[in-house]
């Protein structure tokens, strides 16, 4: 018994130092999150900034938009519109310069002013581009 307490003890570290987080995806992280704001209450310049100008932002139902037409999409009083919205399920993983991002959406929306809800499991891609994480690629799919 003793020895089990004493390995689990000695194991305790390891598993925090896999737990943390390395400063690119402390980054990565506060970028999504400050997407996720943007996505609920729009501001073209947030977007803009967080936004790749390659950006290929893919939504659940196969369409596909690019930077000017994902924030238009998001400004424009009666399309896109997140109520509120939820993730879960996230992880980031660096590669260089890529990030990899995985997370569910839970997201009440009323989009065109048609209530509705969205339950997607979405995949982004962030590149560090002069210091900052942006948005290069989205893909979602429903759940």
């Amino acid at each position: 018994m003793l020895k089990a307490i004493l390995c689990t003890l000695l194991l305790l570290p390891a598993g925090f130092s896999v737990m943390a987080q390395t400063k690119d995806e402390q980054a990565v992280t506060a970028a999504v999150e400050e997407l996720r704001k943007a996505l609920v209450d729009p501001s073209q310049t947030v977007l803009d900034r967080l936004t790749a100008e390659d950006l290929s932002y893919g939504h659940s139902n196969g369409n596909i938009q690019d930077k000017a037409v994902f924030i238009s999409s998001l400004t424009t009083p009666g399309q896109l519109d997140f109520v509120d919205m939820t993730l879960t399920e996230q992880t980031v993983k660096v590669v260089g310069n890529i990030a990899i991002v995985r997370h569910h959406l839970f997201s009440n929306t009323n989009d065109g002013g048609k209530p509705g809800t969205a339950k997607l499991a979405v995949l982004q891609i962030w590149q560090k581009q002069k210091g900052q994480w942006k948005l290069l690629a989205r893909q979602a799919t429903k759940i």
